[in-house]
């Protein structure tokens, strides 16, 4: 995520793409952690699409309503088509955080930089200059701290005071004393030179014979000496907040003695009504599991008498079918169009046994007068053979 993130700041993504779209910056681990799955899908894909164009490609800007799916297809199209391999599904692009993110997202800013022809080139290093001089100031200081601790030691020889007999300076005085003396003049040196004169070239020299030692912030003597400025201001300031506090306190100690005291007469005061209204709230408990029983047996008369009014309603309507079956008409002309059907149906009946019975009778009395005539025509001839 930091090398992707190097690479968008090459590619100066924070003037391009950031202001212009009124956009957060990226961080660090932006991309590798979920924070907003919303926020970061829309980042992913608004940054996918401003590196493919970055490419040389067109690709249009993803808009917060589109459907996720298809953009992720079409910049993973675009990423097969620059030659990058993909091995994940698609789902692991929908989350907007993630390895398969930050692949994608490195991938499409190396081949946008490689289409603006941009080179990695050796680092350059600068000359270490910054050691050497905290070396000399170290050093001066060292200096400075070894003659300050001279000084300080010479001054406290001195004034102890203790006489002592040092041979090699008395030596030393003797030689320069007899130097002296071989050396003296034969007369009396007096100086030529005005004493006005000499006062103005002293104080003009003066300011350049003093020493001036530069104040260094890393020394511990000015650090010691704004401690002790530090405390003083801290003293001074203590001094005049304490008698503040103190004054505080007292005020609100009397204020909580006044609260206690007023309290204790408002409970003495109270107290009547408070056993009266844990009286009430004994009752008032009392009143709510009744209420609470009562209900109980309320909910299971109710059902029976659901229960009741139901069966109620079934007998009813078992009692409004007969009564309406027991005053219809209907089936008594039902009844008598049968009949009148049966009645006629019983006359074509007769009609037709009439002539079925007509027609037998023909028939019998055709078969009778055949059987006469046959026996006519046998009888003829007996007679008249026998007289012959």
């Amino acid at each position: 995520m930091e090398d992707l993130l190097d690479k968008l700041k090459l590619m100066n993504y924070e003037e391009s793409l950031i202001r212009k779209n009124n956009m957060k910056p990226l961080s660090r681990h932006y991309f590798a952690l979920p924070t907003n799955p919303g926020e970061q899908f829309y980042m992913f894909t608004s940054l996918a699409a401003w590196l493919l164009n970055q490419t040389g490609r067109t690709f249009e800007q993803p808009q917060e309503y589109d459907d996720p799916n298809v953009t992720i297809t079409n910049i993973l199209t675009e990423l097969r088509a620059l030659g990058a391999s993909v091995d994940f599904p698609p789902n692991k692009l929908k989350q907007g955080y993630g390895e398969q993110v930050c692949y994608v997202l490195d991938r499409l800013a190396e081949e946008a930089l490689k289409f603006t022809g941009f080179n990695w080139k050796r680092p350059v290093y600068p000359a270490e200059e910054m050691e050497e001089e905290a070396l000399i100031e170290d050093d001066a200081e060292l200096t400075l701290n070894k003659l300050h601790d001279e000084l300080i030691e010479e001054t406290e020889d001195y004034e102890e005071g203790e006489p002592f007999l040092d041979l090699e300076v008395l030596k030393a005085q003797g030689q320069n004393t007899e130097g002296l003396e071989c050396s003296k003049p034969e007369e009396i040196l007096e100086s030529t030179t005005d004493a006005a004169e000499w006062n103005l070239e002293v104080e003009r020299v003066l300011p350049q014979l003093k020493v001036t030692i530069r104040t260094d912030n890393k020394d511990w003597r000015i650090h010691v000496d704004q401690m002790h400025q530090h405390k003083e201001g801290i003293e001074t300031s203590l001094k005049e907040t304490k008698s503040y506090l103190d004054k505080l306190q007292d005020e609100i100690s009397r204020t909580l003695e006044k609260v206690s005291s007023r309290e204790k007469y408002i409970n003495n005061q109270l107290e009547n009504l408070i056993q009266d209204f844990r009286a009430a709230q004994a009752q008032l408990s009392e009143a709510k599991d009744r209420y609470q029983q009562g209900s109980g047996g309320v909910t299971e008369r109710t059902k029976l008498l659901s229960e009741i009014s139901e069966e109620l309603e079934k007998v009813k309507q078992d009692m409004e079918e007969k009564g309406s079956s027991m005053t219809d008409g209907a089936p008594l002309v039902k009844i008598k169009q049968a009949l009148t059907k049966l009645k006629q149906e019983i006359t074509q009946m007769d009609i037709r046994i009439g002539v079925v019975e007509h027609t037998l009778l023909q028939a019998k009395l055709k078969e009778k007068s055949n059987m006469t005539r046959d026996m006519h025509a046998t009888n003829i001839p007996e007679t008249t053979i026998g007289g012959y």
